[in-house]
């Protein structure tokens, strides 16, 4: 984890660096992606959705897109 998110996650207080890439504007897990995936484990796309204020089709097309790029260069590098 990130220093940001342990300072966070000791003071019980809410990220302010909204610019930060783990940034999610979700005050219930302090502001941070680092700090939910602590908080609570896997999610499921329902509650990757809530946090991210998309809909749970949208979640899963950013899923899908990324295990296909992860796909890709794993072919790549066999070759």
């Amino acid at each position: 984890m990130r220093e940001c998110s342990k300072k966070c996650l000791a003071a019980l207080r809410c990220c302010t660096e909204d610019e930060c890439r783990m940034w999610i504007d979700y005050p219930e897990d302090q502001n941070c992606t680092l700090i939910a995936v602590n908080k609570h484990g896997p999610m499921t796309l329902k509650e990757v959705a809530a946090r991210h204020h998309i809909s749970i089709v949208r979640a899963k097309q950013i899923v899908d897109a990324t295990l296909k790029k992860i796909k890709s260069v794993v072919m790549f590098d066999r070759y």
